[in-house]
């Protein structure tokens, strides 16, 4: 063996040996008992050896890819700013992509309650109505806190409230319906739903709205016809006996029904909330209920032109604020109100305008909305948010046979 060659060995056996001392020495922290996820991160992390002894803030959400890429970015920037995580928090996210056919955030959230579990990794945890309706269903909010609202500073500046259990929910940015049209063929833009069923009438085939099992921006056209004919108190009901009144709407649906889009002398209802938003960018229709948020991001990437603009009418689509909330078995309740008043802050709320679209619920005059104007004619205390619980399936199953199948 040359001497080059031995100082080589050496110096790997040297490495080696150390390797081995370190990883005998330092170890890996434990944290609470998981939430339901074998995938948790622990109570404390090093932050890439830069955050020390810092307790972890498991942020847990749910959703499409884009909230996920808006999440993962936000967590970092958080982890970043002493201002907001006061050099002793550090946030790790926990997101469970939608359609993935697992478990759902309200099921881990339901059977750790159930299980009576403590100490969990479900410090903060982001619900839309859907998901928050499901939760005190089964299980009430007895596994949630009363939020101290004086541990989020920013919160003086949100005027919004969820449509329930708003001492438990924090709301920090919105979504709505709205309708989507090709400027460049619209002149006559409907201002109220009795004139954009005249306009749909004076204009065949050139509307559409999806299938409503298949999304919400069809589901919201459907049922808001439906309930705009019930007492507004329907609107958050699922007391089956409101289905009685569905009739007068259903029938105003099959009126509409020969007016929509036609492909090979058929009407047609598109698949999914992108299926009217593909037929609208290729100027197959010139109008569709759809997401604010899905409209202004494809637009934004290029997808949709840019002729494409949105409006509000009245009575309104259905929308809804996304919200926070701090589970009782969670680990850090503190940690919590730090993120929580995080995303709330004027540089988070325009990340949230530019990233995903969302609507933003604080004061939007110091922030730059060069394309998504739109967002700040959109008022979140005029959202009307719909939810009717188990009546879903039947209200489905009622368009399906009575409308879908029409000829």
């Amino acid at each position: 063996m040359t001497k080059n060659l031995k100082k080589r060995v050496l110096a790997l056996l040297l490495t080696l040996a150390m390797a081995v001392s370190l990883a005998a020495c330092g170890g890996s922290g434990s944290g609470g008992s998981s939430g339901g996820s074998s995938d948790s991160s622990s109570s404390s992390s090093s932050d890439s050896g830069s955050s020390g002894a810092k307790t972890t803030v498991h942020v847990w959400a749910g959703g499409s890819d884009n909230v996920r890429q808006m999440f993962e970015r936000l967590v970092e920037a958080f982890n970043n700013d002493p201002e907001y995580n006061k050099g002793k928090f550090h946030a790790e996210l926990q997101f469970i992509l939608s359609g993935t056919g697992g478990q759902t955030l309200p099921d881990l959230l339901i059977s750790t309650y159930k299980a009576n579990q403590t100490n969990t990794d479900f410090d903060v945890v982001e619900l839309g109505l859907g998901d928050l309706s499901k939760i005190i269903s089964l299980i009430g909010l007895d596994g949630f806190n009363v939020l101290d609202k004086s541990q989020i500073p920013n919160s003086a500046g949100v005027s919004a409230k969820p449509a329930v259990a708003e001492e438990y929910m924090q709301p920090y940015r919105g979504t709505t319906v709205v309708l989507a049209y090709n400027s460049d063929t619209v002149t006559d833009v409907p201002t109220t739903t009795d004139e954009l069923y005249q306009w749909i009438k004076d204009h065949p085939g050139r509307f559409a709205y999806n299938t409503p099992g298949t999304g919400g921006a069809g589901d919201s056209f459907a049922r808001t016809t439906i309930y705009n004919y019930i007492d507004e108190e329907a609107i958050t009901s699922d007391d089956p006996k409101w289905e009685a009144f569905w009739d007068e709407g259903f029938a105003k649906l099959q009126e509409l029904h020969p007016y929509m889009y036609k492909t090979g002398g058929k009407i047609v209802y598109p698949n999914k909330n992108q299926g009217t938003l593909d037929l609208l960018g290729q100027g197959e229709i010139d109008m569709c209920p759809n997401w604010a948020d899905m409209v202004l991001s494809q637009r934004a990437a290029g997808t949709l032109p840019s002729s494409i603009k949105l409006t509000s009418i009245t009575p309104s689509f259905t929308g809804e604020v996304v919200s926070f909330s701090i589970p009782k078995f969670g680990s850090t309740s503190e940690g919590g109100y730090a993120f929580i008043d995080f995303m709330l802050s004027p540089y988070t709320q325009e990340i949230l305008v530019k990233q995903m679209a969302a609507i933003p619920l604080v004061d939007v005059s110091g922030m730059d909305m060069t394309g998504y104007e739109d967002l700040q004619n959109l008022d979140v205390s005029n959202f009307r948010t719909l939810s009717i619980g188990s009546l879903d399936t039947d209200f489905n199953e009622r368009w399906d046979t009575e409308v879908g199948i029409i000829g």
